[in-house]
C-alpha cells in the first residue's frame, strides 16, 4: 500500500517508484528496510547505475507537469555523509527544467530550473541532508513562490524567478543521478513523488494543516521553557560578574587600538594592507581601496604586476619573434631540428637551461604542450601546487585551468584588480544583493551577510521575521468561513464546502487531503486494499478489509506457515539466503514476503568482502575518479571541469559554477582558450561577443552595404564566412574565416 497521496486526484500525483517499476531490472539499486514499512524503499549505492524512466512512460509523466505553475517534490531519504548527489532530474540536453540536488560537501540543497526567460537558474538553500539520518524533504513551488520543508518543519520561504514548465518532447527523467556519468546519489530513498497542486507538502505531513497543538507539542514547549530558564539563570550570573569587573575598570584610562591580521595598531596609525589603505580610528579599522593611476612607461618598458605591490609598475620588455614579453616571462620554441629551446626575458631574451622532463603516466592523447616550458604535462595537471602558480594573496584562491592556473575570488568577494590576486568583500546589504525580507535589517559580514529581526519581531527563517501570531490572538480579518494560519504575515484559507471526513485535511476550497486508507471528494470512501491488491498478506493468509486499512487472517482450521516462493524455489519463514547472481545482496522470507537488501558492510571486520564493500578499502575510500574516468584525485583536491569548480572530499565529488569577476566598461570580450572567464580585448575580429550597432555598416568586397553583426558567405566560395563587426568610435572592419584562418 502507498503512504502518500490518498484522496489526491491520480491525475495530479506522480509516484516515481511506480512509474520506474524500480527493483525489477536496475543494477546498483536494491530494496531495503525503509523509514516505515508501508511502502518500498531502495538503496542507491553503486556508481554504474542507469536509473532512467523509459521514453513512453516519461512522456506520460511530463504531460502532467507541462505548463503547470504549482507543483511539489516529495522525498523521504537517508543520504550518506559527505555525498553530493541528484535526487530527481528532469532535463533536455543541457537544459535542466527541474532538478533537486543535495550537496553533503557544501551542506546545501539546490533547486535547478529553467526560468520563463529561458535562462538556467540555481536556488541554493543552506541545509545538511547528508548526515546518514532519515529526513522528509518537500520543495513546493507556486508560481514565483518556493517553500522548503524538512521533517515537516518549514526551513525556507522565498520569492524566485518564475520557473518554465514548457518542457519539450524527448526530455529525460532520472532518479538518483543527473545522467550516466554525474551526480550519483548514495543512500536510501522512499516515497519519491511529484504532486501537481499547491501545498502538496500536506500530503507528506498532514499535521501541518492543524490549528490545535498536541500533547507532544505542549510537553516540547514546557521542555524549551525549562531550558530557557536555565540559560537565563546562567546569563544573569555572568552579567553580575561582568558588572563587578567593570566597576574596577572605571578609574583606568584605556587607549583605543585596532587589531588586524594579528598586528596591533595605535589610534590614528595608518598602514597598507594589500590593495587597501587602512587606518585606526576610534578603535575601528577603516580601509579604502587603492586607486591605481595608469603608469606612464617609457618605450622600452610596459606596466606589469610586481609581487608585494598592488598597482602595476613599469618593467623592462623584450621583443622576441614579433611578440612583446615582460621581465621574467618564459617562452619555449623549437629549432630546425625539432629540439625545444627555452628563453627568459632578462632585459633581452636569454636562453636558459632546460631541466630534465619527468616521465608522464598518462596516455599520449592526454599530453598538453605549454608555451612557457619545454616539458609536456598531463591533462588535469595541478599547476597550483607548483612554483609557477600566480600569487593569490587576499581573499583569493588558486584555480587550475587546462593550460595553467589563475586566481579566483572566494564566494562573497570581488576582484580589486584584473588578475583577481586581491579581492575585497562585497557589501551585499549596500548593493541590494541579499535575501533579507520584511521586518529584518541586513548586516554585512566578511564574505556574506546576516538578516537581523527588528525589535519586537520573531524569526520565521534565516531571511524573514514576523511581528506576532495574529491567528492565536484573534487579531485577524479572516472570514468566519475561513481558517487562519500564520505564514509570511497573516493568511486566510477557505474552508471546504462541508467537513473533510475520516481525518482528512482541507487544503483548498473544496479540496481534501485524505488520511491513509480513505479516498473520495470528502474522504468518505474506504479503500478496499484487498480488492485492489494493495496489501502485503502472505500467500497462505486471507486479506480482510477494515475501515482505513486491512487485516491478514489465517483461514479456520489451517496452519499458516508464512513461507515464501522466490525464483521458483521454496523458502521457509525466517530463512536468509544470498542471491545466486549477486553475491552482495541478501534476501529473507518474513511472513510470506521476500525482502532483499544490500549486504551490510562492517569495515572493522577482517573478513569484509572488498568487492561488495569498496568503502572498506582504505586505499580507495578517500579518492575520487575524474569525470573522464582516467584521472584519480585525493581528498581535498580541486579542479576545473567544463568551467565548473570541482572538489574531492572523502571519496565524493561536488561541482558548482565558477565565479567570474565582472567585465565593465568593455565593448569587446573574449574567453581565451583553456580559460572560463571573459577578458577585455580591443580587436573586434577576435571577440566572442560584440555589441552590434545597426547604425554602423560595412561595405563588402562586392560593394554591398552590410549592417553591423551581419554574416554572409563570400561570393563563389563555400568555405569562407564573413561578418561585419563595429570598431570603437564608429569605425568598422569586416572579418572572414577561410579554412580555419581568420583575416581582417
Amino acid at each position: 500500500p502507498y503512504t502518500l497521496g490518498f484522496g489526491v486526484d491520480p491525475e495530479l500525483r506522480i509516484n516515481v517508484f511506480d512509474e520506474l517499476k524500480l527493483g525489477e531490472s536496475y543494477a546498483g539499486v536494491f530494496q531495503v528496510q525503509g523509514f516505515h514499512n508501508e511502502s518500498r524503499a531502495f538503496l542507491f549505492q553503486d556508481s554504474w547505475r542507469n536509473v532512467r524512466v523509459k521514453e513512453d512512460v516519461a512522456e506520460v509523466m511530463l504531460q502532467k507537469l507541462r505548463d503547470k505553475t504549482e507543483f511539489t517534490v516529495l522525498v523521504t531519504l537517508k543520504q550518506e555523509r559527505l555525498n553530493s548527489g541528484v535526487l530527481l532530474s528532469i532535463h533536455y540536453a543541457e537544459h535542466r527544467y527541474l532538478e533537486l540536488e543535495s550537496s553533503g560537501q557544501r551542506n546545501e540543497i539546490r533547486l535547478h530550473y529553467r526560468t520563463r526567460g529561458q535562462r538556467q537558474h540555481t536556488e541554493g538553500f543552506p541545509y545538511s541532508l547528508a548526515d546518514d539520518r532519515w529526513h522528509k524533504l518537500s520543495v513546493a513551488v507556486s508560481v514565483s513562490h518556493v517553500v522548503l520543508h524538512v521533517d515537516c518543519n518549514r526551513i525556507y520561504e522565498r520569492v524566485i524567478e518564475n520557473p518554465s514548465m514548457d518542457i519539450p518532447s524527448d526530455t529525460t527523467i532520472w532518479l538518483g543521478q543527473r545522467n550516466q556519468a554525474h551526480g550519483y546519489f548514495k543512500g536510501i530513498m522512499q516515497d519519491v513523488q511529484l504532486v501537481v497542486m499547491p501545498q502538496g507538502y500536506i500530503s507528506q505531513c498532514p499535521d501541518l494543516n492543524r490549528t490545535c497543538p498536541t500533547c507532544n507539542d505542549f510537553h516540547g514547549l514546557v521542555q524549551k521553557i525549562m531550558e530557557l530558564q536555565d540559560v537565563l539563570a546562567k546569563t544573569s550570573s555572568k552579567l553580575s560578574r561582568a558588572e563587578e569587573k567593570m566597576q574596577g575598570l572605571d578609574g583606568c584610562y584605556c587607549e583605543r587600538s585596532c587589531s588586524m591580521n594579528g598586528e596591533l595598531y595605535r589610534e590614528d596609525e595608518g598602514w597598507t594592507d594589500g590593495c587597501r589603505n587602512c587606518s585606526c580610528y576610534n578603535g575601528t579599522v577603516q580601509c579604502e581601496t587603492i586607486l591605481c593611476p595608469p603608469p606612464q612607461c617609457p618605450p622600452d618598458s610596459a606596466p606589469a604586476y610586481v609581487p608585494g605591490t598592488c598597482c602595476k609598475e613599469c618593467q623592462p620588455v623584450c621583443l622576441f619573434r614579433g611578440r612583446v614579453y615582460v621581465e621574467g616571462d618564459l617562452k619555449s620554441v623549437r629549432d630546425s631540428s625539432g629540439n625545444c629551446l627555452l628563453f627568459e626575458c632578462q632585459h633581452s631574451m636569454q636562453r636558459v637551461e632546460n631541466a630534465p622532463c619527468p616521465e608522464l603516466t598518462c596516455p599520449e592523447s592526454e599530453h598538453i604542450t605549454l608555451t612557457d616550458r619545454c616539458c609536456k604535462v598531463c591533462r588535469g595537471h595541478h599547476f597550483c601546487v607548483e612554483g609557477h602558480s600566480p600569487s593569490c594573496v587576499e581573499n583569493s584562491e588558486c584555480v587550475n585551468l587546462e593550460a595553467g592556473s589563475c586566481c579566483s575570488c572566494k564566494d562573497g568577494y570581488r576582484a580589486l584588480r584584473d588578475d583577481s590576486a586581491y579581492c575585497g568583500d562585497i557589501d551585499e546589504c549596500a548593493e541590494g544583493k541579499h535575501y533579507c525580507r520584511e521586518n529584518t535589517m541586513c548586516v554585512n559580514t566578511p564574505g556574506s551577510f546576516m538578516c537581523i529581526c527588528h525589535t519586537g519581531y520573531i524569526r520565521i527563517d534565516d531571511y524573514s521575521c514576523t511581528e506576532r501570531d495574529e491567528c492565536t490572538t484573534g487579531l485577524h480579518s479572516c472570514d468566519e468561513n475561513a481558517i487562519c494560519y500564520v505564514g509570511n504575515g497573516t493568511v486566510c484559507r477557505a474552508l471546504c464546502d462541508g467537513l473533510c471526513q475520516n481525518g482528512g485535511s482541507c487544503v483548498n476550497p473544496d479540496t481534501c487531503i485524505c488520511q491513509q486508507g480513505f479516498t473520495g471528494k470528502r474522504c468518505e470512501t474506504d479503500i478496499d486494499e484487498c480488492a485492489t491488491e494493495r496489501h502485503s498478506c502472505a500467500n497462505d493468509t486471507v486479506c480482510f478489509n477494515v475501515d482505513g486499512g486491512y487485516d491478514c487472517r489465517c483461514p479456520h482450521g489451517k496452519n499458516c506457515t508464512g513461507d515464501c516462493n522466490h525464483d521458483n524455489k521454496h523458502k521457509h519463514n525466517g530463512q536468509i539466503w544470498v542471491l545466486d547472481n549477486d553475491r552482495c545482496s541478501v534476501c529473507s522470507c518474513q511472513s510470506g514476503l521476500v525482502m532483499c537488501r544490500r549486504m551490510v558492510c562492517d569495515c572493522e571486520s577482517t573478513t569484509a568482502d572488498l568487492f561488495c564493500c569498496p568503502e572498506c578499502n582504505p586505499g580507495l575510500s578517500s579518492q575520487c575518479l575524474h569525470q573522464n574516468r582516467l584521472i584519480t584525485y585525493s581528498s581535498g583536491d580541486t579542479w576545473v571541469e567544463n568551467c565548473q569548480q570541482c572538489q574531492c572530499m572523502s571519496g565524493e565529488v561536488d561541482c558548482w559554477p565558477m565565479s567570474c569577476p565582472p567585465v565593465v566598461d568593455c565593448e569587446f570580450t573574449q574567453v581565451p582558450e583553456g580559460q572560463c572567464c571573459p577578458r577585455c580585448i580591443t580587436d573586434p575580429c577576435q571577440a566572442d561577443t560584440v555589441r552590434n550597432d545597426i547604425t554602423k555598416t560595412c561595405v563588402d568586397e562586392n560593394g554591398l552595404t552590410r549592417f553591423s553583426g551581419a554574416a554572409w558567405t563570400k561570393h563563389r566560395t563555400e568555405c569562407t564566412l564573413c561578418q561585419c563587426k563595429v570598431r570603437q568610435r564608429g569605425s568598422w572592419e569586416y572579418t572572414h574565416t577561410d579554412s580555419g584562418r581568420q583575416t581582417h
